[in-house]
């Protein structure tokens, strides 16, 4: 994934403009993972490195230190393969990647601070690339006042571009949605911005 300048400078300048028409507030987060998941080679490794005595035992004449060594050899091989983040993530359960992505939502929604602004009306715009997850969080100000529904419409518009690889145009769409509820519901009130205009990348 190659996010350049002029991307930065489109969805910065997305959300000073949808900010303009609301008292709230709009955050971006893209991350590459919301995990390393460093524990799943170890764990396949293992399993795979425990398993290859016994058909060795049953079928071979093979040594005890012999048998120790292809598993020693075996666990280390499947270690290095399973390492490398594509096979690794097909190794995950889609349920534990999900909730690995909704955790690290919530995170930045604190980090951020977004849960922090004057009103309560702060909304965070989050997406990790290797869950291929996306998920508005929006503060308790704003979330009571708006259906599921609407919030839906952004992260469709959202993902409909980055099926095309255009994040940044994604991200433009999503604002653009999120600013228009917005405006509906929390309408400007002459407060000040309390949060930066920008798109993080993790």
């Amino acid at each position: 994934m190659h996010f350049t300048e002029q991307d930065h400078q489109a969805v910065t300048a997305a959300i000073r403009e949808a900010e303009t028409k609301t008292s709230g507030q709009i955050v971006c987060v893209l991350a590459h993972s919301s995990s390393a998941y460093a524990h799943i080679p170890v764990l396949w490794a293992s399993a795979l490195a425990l398993f290859t005595p016994w058909p060795l035992i049953d079928f071979t004449q093979w040594s005890v230190q012999r048998i120790f060594l292809l598993q020693l050899v075996v666990f280390i091989l499947a270690a290095l393969a399973f390492s490398w983040m594509p096979l690794r993530l097909l190794l995950v359960p889609r349920a534990l990647q999900r909730a690995r992505a909704h955790r690290a939502a919530l995170e930045q929604f604190v980090v951020r601070g977004i849960s922090r602004t004057r009103h309560r009306t702060g909304v965070l715009i989050f997406v990790s690339l290797a869950e291929h997850y996306a998920r508005i969080v929006a503060d308790e100000g704003i979330a009571a006042k708006v259906q599921t529904a609407e919030w839906q419409a952004a992260i469709d518009a959202l993902t409909a571009h980055m099926r095309d690889g255009r994040i940044a145009a994604g991200f433009t769409a999503a604002v653009e949605r999120c600013g228009a509820v917005l405006a509906q519901h929390a309408p400007p009130d002459g407060s000040p911005n309390e949060l930066p205009d920008r798109l993080y990348v993790m």
